[in-house]
């Protein structure tokens, strides 16, 4: 969407339409994640390849998502940021639909693990693109929700790649028919293209030589600010998440929890409420500070984590308490989406968002494997409370790092970048 027109209809579709816009940007990213680890897994499993082999090509899927911060820098440099949005959604797209015609069999896993890895490959592009745009063309007083919209739209592409592949799979006869709706969908969401405007380049000039040193100045100069220093801190320390969640189905004998329960806990009902708590997190981050409120959300998760192992384990606390936790976990996504937008600024936006995002895995996976390692030693409860006290360490080490930097004097956020231009 363009601002050159003016009058009571632009303002309103300015301040409304486009940060909605920004759910359907996301939805590719999302969608290729539900796709393979509900409704690809599935038609593995039934094809008889392993469970191993298919955790396989699942981690396969992730590692270009750590890694994207190093090649995130040329959407910043080269291709406009539309451009790279459209070439890597429709790849996305391609690569979705090549997995759903090849024949389900493990002599094919060569060519699954391949283009499981070049669809990961793209939409690390795509993150890059949108974010780059909603940096650049969203007003400061909307990034929350623009944050909170796209993560619900990630969610919802997941829930789609997952729920409606795996739908169309087990009520349709040929196996190229979930892979090819899903395909258009993709395409489909390039035309939110149309709403958006492409904003001027700050560090591309004559050279590229020029050009990677604005590139890198501008990293620099936005990091080493107040605001850079403890967003990248946020993202470094083990709060928000999420890590217990992904062990609530293997808890949930101890609360008495039927199969129907964790489904409903762990299935669409979940999904649903983790993208009302990431719009409603959206919105929060627009109206208070919003490195505070993914604290505060990051807090809230903790005590989530505290109810379930100290009330009663009953069904009906295991039901309360986990969707509890799950929307908390909705407005942690939201709240770190509109933090990293908002220390992102503009000029080379997405090579420093995609920094931001980068960073963000590792106390994810350390999380987990902290879940894990104990629940095999104090189970349940010990994992829970372990849980709630990294997260409550990491909220007091931040508040005391957060004193000491703001009482020295550091770069202004605001502060203008002088560029190589010539």
């Amino acid at each position: 969407m363009t601002t050159e027109t003016s009058g009571p209809l632009s303002t309103i579709l300015h301040r409304s339409a486009r940060p909605v816009v920004f759910l359907f940007f996301q939805i590719p990213y999302g969608l290729f994640s539900g796709y393979l680890t509900i409704t690809l897994a599935y038609l593995f499993s039934r094809s008889g390849i392993s469970i191993a082999q298919i955790a396989g090509l699942a981690a396969i899927n992730i590692i270009p998502q750590i890694l994207k911060f190093l090649w995130a820098p040329l959407v910043d440099t080269t291709l406009s940021l539309k451009k790279w949005y459209f070439i890597s959604a429709m790849l996305t797209a391609v690569c979705i639909f090549i997995t759903g015609v090849v024949p389900l069999k493990e002599a094919n896993l060569p060519i699954f693990t391949f283009m499981i890895f070049l669809s990961s490959f793209a939409r690390s592009f795509v993150s890059a693109a949108l974010n780059g745009l909603a940096a650049h063309d969203t007003p400061e007083e909307l990034k929350g929700r623009v944050a909170g919209y796209g993560q619900a739209g990630a969610l919802g592409g997941s829930a789609i790649g997952g729920g409606i592949g795996l739908w169309l799979a087990e009520h349709t006869h040929y196996q190229w028919i979930p892979g090819s709706v899903l395909a258009c969908i993709c395409v489909l969401c390039c035309f939110g293209l149309l709403f958006v405007k492409e904003p001027p380049s700050t560090i591309k000039v004559d050279t590229v030589k020029k050009t990677v040193n604005n590139l890198v100045k501008d990293i620099w100069l936005t990091i080493k600010t107040k605001r850079g220093v403890l967003a990248l801190l946020l993202c470094i320390i083990p709060l928000g998440s999420g890590a217990s969640g992904y062990l609530f189905a293997a808890i949930s004998a101890d609360w008495g929890a039927s199969a129907a329960i964790v489904a409903i806990v762990t299935g669409i009902v979940a999904g649903v409420i983790t993208i009302a708590g990431s719009l409603a997190g959206g919105w929060i981050c627009d109206k208070v500070n919003r490195q505070q409120s993914y604290l505060v959300f990051g807090l809230l998760q903790a005590i989530c984590c505290l109810g379930l192992a100290f009330c009663p384990h009953t069904p009906v606390m295991y039901i309360l308490w986990t969707l509890a936790y799950t929307f908390a976990n909705g407005l942690s996504y939201a709240a770190w989406n509109a933090f990293a937008l908002e220390a992102t600024g503009r000029g080379a936006a997405a090579s420093k968002f995609e920094l931001f995002a980068s960073v963000s895995w590792l106390p994810i996976y350390t999380m987990t494997a902290v879940a894990g390692f104990a629940y095999t030693k104090w189970k349940a409860n010990g994992m829970l409370m372990t849980e709630a006290a990294c997260a409550i360490l990491a909220a007091v080490l931040f508040l005391a790092i957060q004193k000491i930097i703001k009482s020295r004097k550091v770069t202004p956020q605001n502060a203008e970048t002088v560029f190589i231009n010539s």
